[in-house]
Order: C-alpha cells, then structure tokens, then sequence
C-alpha cells in the first residue's frame, strides 16, 4: 500500500515542469477559455455562416485532429516534449490567425481554422502529460496532472468569464476576443518551449506482451467515463430546460460550481486516493458517476417543483466522480505503458477521450427525448459495464501502484 505524503507547492510547481511552464498552461487555458465557447458565434455572427455548416465545419476539426494523433504519439517517443507542447500552442495561433484573415462568407477558411485549432487541441493533453511523466515520478507525477487540469479548469473558466462580459461588443469584441485568444497561445508557447524539456528515447523493441491487453480494455472503458464531462455542458441544461422546464439559471448555476469543485478539490482528493491502486481508483469513479446517474433519474423524477434543485444536488456526486475519474486515468495509463512506447499509449489513451467527447453529445441528445430512463440508464449501465471491465484487475501489478 502507498503511503500518503503531503505535497507542498513549490514541489508541485516543479513536478509540472517548473514555473515559466505552470505560467504557460495558465496562460493557454485562458486562451481556449476565451474562444472556445464561441467558436460557433464567431462563424456565424462574423463570418455569417449557417448554424449546420459552421457546426461541420467544428466537428471535422476535431475528427482530424483525433486522426493525427498516431503522428503525435510516434513524435512524442522519439523523445520530444516541451516541443510538442509548445507545437500544439503553435498551430491553435495559426487557426486562429486564420479566423482573423477569413472574409464573411468564406466556409472553407473557417474549416481549415477550426482544422487548426483541432489538431492543436486533440495533441495538447497528450504532450503534456508526456513531459510531466519525464520531469516526475511516481505520485507526485499523478498530482502534477491533478494541478495541471485544476489550474486548466480555472484558466478555462475565467477565459469563459471574460468572453461573456465582452459579448455586448457585438462583432468587433468577438474579434478582439479571437485575437486576444492568439496572442495567449503565442505567448503560452513561448514559454513552454522555453523549458527546453526532451526525453531520451528509450533502447531496445517495445515489448510485445504484458500492459497491452489492459491497455485496450482501459481505452475502451474511458470512451464510456469520458461521457461525464459533457453531463454538466450538455445532458442537465438539456433534461432542466426542455423537460423540468427549470430556469436557465439552473443549468447555468451547475456550470459554476462544477468549475469551482474541480478546481478546489482536482488536487487534494487525488493525493487523499493516492494510498490505492490507480486501477481500484477509477473502478472507484465508475462506481461513483453510475449511482449519480441513477441519482439524476429519481432527481427528475420529482418534477419540476423539486426536480431542479435534486438535479443540482446529485450534481456534486457527479462532479466528485468527474474529480475521481480525472485524477486516475491518466495516471493509470502513465505508470502502464513503457517507457518506449509512452507516446504513443497516451496518444491512443486521448483518442479514446476526444472520440468519447465527440460522439457524447449527439448520444446525449438522441436518448433524451426517450424520457430519463434512457438516457440515465444507459449512461449508469453503460459506465458500469466500463467500471467491471477496470476493475477485473483491480490488484494490479505492484508498478502500477508506486511509478
């Protein structure tokens, strides 16, 4: 069993690759939180696109840029790092160099722009984890991607913040707002290439056996815990504003502390988890995120007198599973794969998110009108089958408990 140790702040900073990189993931997570949300009110407001064709135009962005992750990962173990980092900052400020130089009307530029920003936003999480698995070891790696995702949902949020205040604007503040977001990126690579971090590729042929089958039944499982992080953005404004008929305050309400959990509690509940197997911990979450979904279907089962307010409390259980979930799978899959082949295992391991987030929402939206049972069911009887499939080995191998 692994003994839990407190981390103090300045060993977390160093862990994630130091302070001018910790300013770096701050400073992009400002940027995406700027732009990201209104991406498809820039192509049609600005660039007076139709709904349906900038809303392609976003989703082939992310479909490409899934599809360049074998590249990544192959990249990646030939020992780049802050590199590849600073390259998935890099190609966000030509996407949106491009949003910038697109003329209204022009739905290929803005295509090839949201392309951009994909590919930069699909290879930006596996790079990073990648370098803080080179500049830290065993628990102190796992809360270094803690901090990191902590600090990336606070940037995340007050980019958000900013970019609602700013709307009133009209066009020219979603300019400002676009332009604003490439210079954040710019300055954000900068600083990550500045750490000059590279890894030593490591010698001999990948093994054939051992991690790998576990590799692929923890790949397929995400695609089922991933549908989480959509709940907050998605599935609950949905099930309270078209069928609890619940003020949008609501909805939005669950957004805010949502954020604010995560962010408060990213680090301490992953360190507080850290005396247990990372395999029994994300068994843990699984468990977790069924019972709020089971807890959201009697939620709503109250109506629209108590539904909403039952929605926002299982909310919380349901943020602590996202916290849980969050805080292990990415460690799992660090202290699984070798060393030789660590890129390309995190490169399939966010393939597995970007397709579990990309199909999500149209899974969400087409199991709502069907009543709560079957969209809270299948997701509860979905992440359950995920959670057996974890937690089969839950005793893991003693690497996966201490690297």
């Amino acid at each position: 069993m692994v003994t839990t140790t407190k981390i103090q702040p300045h060993v977390l900073v160093r862990a994630s690759g130091g302070p001018r990189y910790a300013v770096a993931l701050a400073v992009d997570a400002l940027g995406t939180g700027l732009l990201r949300p209104f991406l498809l009110l820039y192509g049609v407001t600005v660039l007076r696109l139709s709904a349906p064709a900038t809303g392609i135009a976003m989703t082939a962005g992310i479909v490409v840029g899934l599809a360049c992750l074998p590249a990544v990962g192959r990249w990646l173990d030939r020992g780049a790092r802050s590199t590849a980092v600073a390259a998935s900052m890099l190609v966000r400020v030509l996407g949106v160099a491009l949003l910038l130089a697109t003329p209204a009307g022009h739905g290929w530029l803005f295509a090839t722009a949201a392309l951009f920003l994909g590919i930069g936003n699909q290879a930006w999480p596996a790079a990073h984890a990648a370098l803080v698995a080179t500049v830290a070891h065993g628990r102190e790696r796992d809360a270094a991607l803690a901090a990191a995702r902590a600090l990336r949902n606070a940037g995340l949020g007050a980019g958000a913040l900013l970019a609602t205040a700013c709307l009133a604007g009209g066009t020219t503040a979603v300019r400002v707002l676009a332009a604003g977001t490439g210079l954040a990126y710019l300055v954000a690579a900068a600083l990550a290439w500045s750490v000059r971090i590279r890894a030593r590729p490591a010698a001999g042929p990948a093994p054939a056996e051992g991690p790998a089958p576990r590799m692929r039944a923890l790949l397929a499982a995400n695609v089922s815990y991933v549908f989480c992080l959509n709940v907050p953005e998605i599935a609950l404004p949905l099930v309270l504003v078209t069928q609890l008929h619940a003020s949008p305050v609501w909805p939005a309400a669950i957004f805010v502390a949502n954020t604010v959990l995560v962010v408060t509690l990213q680090v301490p509940v992953t360190v507080l988890l850290s005396r247990f197997a990372r395999r029994t911990v994300l068994a843990l979450a699984g468990v977790v995120l069924a019972a709020s979904y089971l807890g959201f279907l009697a939620a709503t089962s109250l109506g629209s007198g108590w539904g909403a307010p039952a929605v926002a409390a299982v909310s919380v259980v349901c943020t602590i599973g996202e916290v849980v979930y969050a805080g292990s799978a990415t460690a799992l899959v660090t202290a699984l794969a070798p060393a030789r082949v660590l890129g390309r295992a995190l490169a399939r391991f966010q393939f597995s998110t970007g397709f579990g987030l990309a199909v999500s929402p149209a899974v969400i939206t087409a199991l709502a009108p069907h009543g709560p049972a079957a969209l809270w069911g299948s997701l509860a009887g979905a992440t359950l089958l995920s959670t057996t499939a974890v937690a089969t080995d839950s005793q893991g191998r003693p690497s996966e408990r201490a690297r």
